[in-house]
């Protein structure tokens, strides 16, 4: 697995365009997600169709050409330096091949930002592009509203990515299997790699990379079923290490936890929970695409390079 190539910084007076590829979001949180960015002396601009919700089908903003329009228009403007989505919840994958990858290649790098459902699009950026993204928080989410680890891990990332070269996980993580890895950074939600599996332009395998997984709502059998399915498939054949973040609604954690254990314990590399990124109390902001080395005992994983270059 080869390290991708790193979008350039923001600076303030960016514009940064907003997407909603999944569902829709309350218009009291956009604006209020949408004025956190212009205290960061961003100039944010919502896409056409990013408050809209589909006529037949209220899970999701909008009609699936709509939002596949957005996210490409937004990626090939040259006045955009960024691309924050609105809100995950589900609709990537119905209009991630409607997007026009083509001419998003030729638009080059620029920043992306999400996490949940917007998992498979971190995969699509990574495999049909070649760019190093960011799992963080949307524009809407509760936690980037209300929470302000959240907000400065973003702001951070996007404006000063050396002072978050080193990454420590948040209070109250823990080793789960000791030892240090080097890998290049991978993952999201765990329901959406899975769900990824046997797609065109699916990743093969997690060989060589850190994987970063996640989710939320699903039971522990659920999170069993999916972890066997990549074990079983050989995704996680060659995998460097893994770090976990949370598992919100999934159920008492330590009955998680042994599910974790029992599934990952298996591959024999290092292991750290409660990271702190997610859909938990604070999602803090991880690349994917670079290289870096996870320190299980130290509960921190280190960039070789910034974030953004």
């Amino acid at each position: 697995m080869t390290a991708l190539t790193r979008p350039p910084r923001l600076r303030p007076g960016d514009r940064v365009a907003l997407v909603a590829p999944s569902g829709p979001v309350p218009d009291e949180r956009l604006d209020a997600g949408l004025d956190i960015l212009r205290g960061w002396e961003l100039d944010p601009v919502v896409m056409p169709h990013t408050r809209e919700t589909h006529s037949a089908l209220g899970y999701l903003a909008g009609a699936d050409e709509a939002r596949a329009r957005d996210l490409t228009e937004a990626w090939c403007d040259p006045s955009v330096s960024a691309v924050i989505c609105a809100r995950g919840g589900y609709g990537v994958q119905r209009m991630a091949d409607l997007a026009d990858w083509t001419a998003m290649r030729a638009a080059g790098p620029k920043v992306f930002v999400g996490y949940s459902d917007i998992t498979a699009l971190h995969e699509a950026f990574a495999v049909r592009l070649g760019i190093a993204t960011l799992h963080g928080p949307m524009a809407g989410a509760m936690t980037f509203l209300k929470d302000a680890r959240t907000q400065e891990s973003l702001r951070a990332t996007l404006f000063e990515p050396e002072s978050v070269q080193s990454l420590h996980a948040a209070d109250g993580a823990r080793t789960m299997v000791p030892g240090r890895a080097r890998g290049t950074t991978l993952g999201g939600c765990l329901a959406l790699l899975a769900a990824d599996l046997g797609t065109p332009h699916a990743r093969s395998s997690a060989r060589g990379g850190l994987l970063l997984i996640e989710d939320v709502g699903e039971e522990d059998y659920r999170l069993d079923r999916t972890l066997t399915q990549l074990l079983r498939a050989r995704w996680l054949d060659g995998v460097a290490g893994v770090v976990l973040g949370s598992w919100a609604e999934c159920g008492p954690y330590e009955q998680v936890r042994a599910v974790l254990a029992d599934r990952l314990g298996e591959l024999g590399v290092p292991v750290v929970e409660e990271f702190g990124f997610g859909h938990g109390p604070t999602n803090l902001t991880v690349p994917l695409g670079i290289p870096a080395v996870l320190d299980a005992d130290a509960r921190t994983l280190t960039l070789d390079l910034p974030a953004l270059s």
